[in-house]
């Protein structure tokens, strides 16, 4: 992991109101490193979970890298479309993970 910081760890306290109670411990911003990827996230402030209106995308360079990271997001979650040839790539693939969020994989020729 590169950075964290949790709510309560805020230069700048929030708003009043703002945050729900018990929220402090929460993530306000992370990032850390996947392969040569670099992802950024925060616990939103809204109670439970919806991760819809949005992929996450993550390029690789070889097509080994993109089954593994595939078979790896996929395994309790749900597959869009299989890693196939497109127009683009070499190989692409979509699918939901098992926590509800989508991802794209692609090879970059």
């Amino acid at each position: 992991m590169d950075l964290l910081i949790r709510y309560q760890d805020s230069p700048e306290p929030p708003p009043p109101g703002m945050l729900p109670a018990g929220f402090e411990n929460k993530i306000m911003h992370t990032s850390f490193r996947v392969g040569n990827n670099i992802l950024m996230a925060s616990d939103g402030c809204e109670e439970g979970q919806r991760f819809n209106g949005f992929s996450l995308s993550i390029q690789v360079t070889t097509e080994t890298e993109a089954d593994r990271f595939f078979t790896a997001l996929c395994e309790g979650g749900e597959v869009q479309m299989a890693l196939s040839k497109t127009f683009w790539s070499p190989r692409f693939g979509m699918l939901t993970d098992r926590f509800g969020v989508s991802w794209m994989i692609n090879v970059v020729p």
